[in-house]
């Protein structure tokens, strides 16, 4: 690590640094004593909810790969031989859940697949159409909650900011640094109790992927919360 200082800034997703549960309950709402309307919260976190589990069957395996979750992507990248995947066909490989080496390198393609999809954008993955729907829901999400997703983002920006400054060393995406960079630097790490290809679509779909790289994205289902901080150390 070259005696690098770590600045990790760890961060729970829901209720956090973005608004869902609270918009399909009402209870966000609620907090605001009838000046805000409820139902038309509801109506926006159905929206959301209906987006992030189409997108994650779509285009991230998660039909495939829901009962097979692991805390982060690269949890299995040993089983990963590195095999071109350009004409690998998902849909015909046999997968089943990993309890074998054969069926955990096929996990880890799809995570690998998973992971590019990811540092590439959504916008490598909606038409035009799509992209204007998304712009235009999370505008009305970001008014309706008085700014909470653009505030939240521009906080871990803020996290960020540092990084930036050519006398500290280079950041990519999501607060990853070279190796090779000496000083002081930061990154975000997201814990979450949520299953983990959701997490990540979420982390698209609210525009936290520029902060939030895929590699700091956790998720603590079944797992003690002290086993997910020692694996950022």
């Amino acid at each position: 690590m070259n005696n690098q200082i770590r600045n990790v800034y760890i961060w729970d997703m829901d209720e956090t640094l973005i608004l869902l549960k609270s918009l399909l309950t009402g209870t966000y709402a609620e907090a605001f004593s009838g000046s805000k309307d409820a139902q038309k919260g509801v109506e926006i976190g159905k929206m959301w909810e209906k987006h992030i589990l189409q997108i994650s069957d779509d285009f991230f395996f998660y039909e495939q790969i829901e009962n097979c979750n692991k805390p982060f992507l690269e949890a299995l990248s040993k089983y990963d031989d590195g095999r071109d995947l350009s004409d690998y066909d998902f849909n015909q490989d046999g997968f089943s859940p990993p309890h074998d080496d054969l069926n955990k390198s096929k996990l880890a393609y799809r995570h690998r697949v998973i992971a590019n999809k990811y540092k590439q954008g959504l916008h490598n993955i909606f038409d035009q159409e799509m992209m204007d729907l998304w712009d235009a829901l999370y505008k009305m999400t970001d008014e309706y909650t008085d700014g909470w997703l653009s505030s939240a983002r521009t906080l871990l920006e803020q996290c960020l900011s540092e990084n930036e400054d050519p006398t500290i060393g280079h950041t990519a995406v999501g607060g990853i640094v070279n190796s090779n960079d000496t000083g002081p630097w930061h990154i975000n790490v997201l814990v979450t109790s949520g299953s983990l290809i959701p997490s990540l679509v979420k982390c698209l779909l609210f525009r936290l992927d520029g902060v939030i790289s895929y590699e700091n994205d956790h998720h603590s289902f079944s797992l003690y919360l002290k086993k997910t901080f020692n694996w950022k150390r």
